[in-house]
């Protein structure tokens, strides 16, 4: 860890209970960051709390839902409006549900957490980074992003349609000062699994085919390592990225 790569940034991170989220929490803060961290499970914040102290560090924890856009607002103005780096990290998965048993209520249920929630809490920091011209935004995206058989279809299209935002906003801001890439994980050792549950046999056993050449889960400190290099000053040049950070997955 670079211990003063981000002293004087504030940055708010989602997903802030578990997993990637937590390990940015602790990444960006032991790097010098005011960090807000947010999650919908406040057991979950309660535990990243704990292990922040047991570290000697600190954030701000907050119960938030990124699918509300009162939520939203109300996260952006309790940490003073003037936010330096996104880290858009919340996500689920969809039980690798394939699209003639996938019903409405799914459906709308990934897309509001995994796109529409990254597009509300960017579209809130967008104003303050413009302002000053200057900000990073780094939203988790997924070897989904890129292939098809390591979710089911709700996934794949939320984390497909997350990179042309990211990509979008990369290129109408960037001239802005503003810059946005994404991060792709492959196996990450989360609290997503719970959302991972198989519903459906067969398209469980074809997306297995895909998964027969995934390397061993990362562990989320990994990722959130990546997250904080593409927010730091050190990838200033970087934008509209996806880096792929699947240990190789992507190539087989």
């Amino acid at each position: 860890m670079e211990r003063e790569r981000h002293a004087g940034k504030t940055a708010i991170v989602t997903g802030a209970g578990n997993g990637i989220g937590r390990a940015t929490v602790r990444q960006l803060a032991a790097e010098g960051a005011k960090v807000i961290g947010c999650d919908l499970n406040e057991q979950a914040l309660t535990e990243t709390s704990a292990m922040l102290d047991d570290r000697g560090l600190s954030a701000t924890l907050a119960v938030a839902d990124i699918t509300s856009q009162q939520d939203v607002e109300r996260l952006v103005a309790d940490a003073g409006g003037s936010i330096d780096v996104l880290a858009n990290v919340a996500g689920i998965m969809d039980h690798f549900v394939p699209l003639g048993e996938l019903d409405d209520d799914l459906w709308d249920r990934v897309l509001a957490v995994n796109l529409s929630g990254v597009m509300r809490l960017t579209r809130a920091v967008l104003p303050g980074m413009v302002e000053r011209a200057s900000g990073a935004i780094v939203t988790v995206a997924s070897k989904a992003s890129t292939s098809a058989g390591a979710s089911g279809a709700a996934y794949a299209a939320s984390k497909h349609g997350v990179i042309g935002l990211v990509k979008s906003i990369a290129y109408f801001y960037g001239p802005q000062g503003i810059r946005s890439n994404a991060v792709l994980p492959g196996g990450v050792t989360t609290a997503i699994g719970a959302t991972a549950a198989p519903r459906s046999e067969w398209a469980f056993q074809r997306a297995q085919l895909s998964m027969a050449t995934m390397p061993p889960a990362a562990d989320a400190d990994r990722i959130a390592e990546v997250v904080s290099w593409l927010a730091s000053d050190e990838a200033s040049f970087v934008n509209g990225a996806t880096v792929a950070a699947d240990g190789g997955w992507a190539t087989a």
